[in-house]
């Protein structure tokens, strides 16, 4: 009888899986655009380089009919975490590869795809500041996270802003500049959490007059 149930328990969690990313599919927001891409040659000046390197993203791209799986392995992942800390890790990890997913896109000129995966991406960099937040509350020591979380938010601004926003559609622009808040509220969030801690934080040398 406990061998039954056992065997039960992966088609459980991957019936629930499948279900999740049907919901996720038929919710998720989706983007028309009219017109052109913007040359790469507007490209803004560059700031300082910011020190943290992005994950590949991989060769399976959310243009992909295979995509769908990633998903399911993703919400697997996360699902089975129970540590706050541990899905908040999780969560910025998906976050930077849907960034690098969304910059390729844009280069493809699947400008439509391309801002879904980027609303993803920088969604994904709110829930890793909520689980953060979580865990902190817990009495875990998130020091090393919120440091990461800090350079992390400063880079997703560096390629949203110097290298996303150069080559998107003139009407998609906005909504590219809407998304940028989500890194810039987990920069404030992660600097005033290592502020109370007395540690160091990165300089942001976007808000440098």
């Amino acid at each position: 009888m406990f061998k039954k149930y056992l065997y039960g328990i992966p088609l459980f969690v991957l019936a629930f899986a499948i279900l999740s990313v049907s919901v996720m599919r038929s919710t998720a927001v989706s983007y028309v655009f009219a017109t052109p891409l913007s040359s790469p040659t507007a490209v803004l000046n560059k700031v300082t380089e910011i020190d943290y390197e992005l994950p590949f993203p991989g060769k399976v791209l959310p243009d992909s009919m295979f995509w769908v799986f990633k998903v399911m392995r993703d919400k697997l992942w996360y699902g089975l975490s129970f540590s706050h800390l541990k899905k908040a890790e999780l969560a910025l990890l998906f976050s930077d590869k849907r960034l690098g997913a969304a910059k390729i896109l844009f280069e493809k000129k699947k400008p439509d795809i391309a801002l879904s995966t980027l609303s993803k991406s920088e969604r994904y960099v709110e829930i890793a500041t909520n689980e953060e937040d979580r865990a902190r509350k817990e009495g875990v020591d998130t020091s090393k996270f919120l440091e990461k979380m800090t350079v992390a938010a400063l880079k997703h601004r560096q390629v949203i802003e110097e290298e996303i926003l150069p080559i998107s559609p003139e009407d998609a622009k906005p909504e590219v500049i809407r998304l940028e808040n989500y890194s810039k509220n987990a920069y404030k969030t992660s600097r005033d959490a290592l502020y109370s801690k007395g540690r160091s934080v990165p300089i942001n040398p976007f808000d440098r007059p």
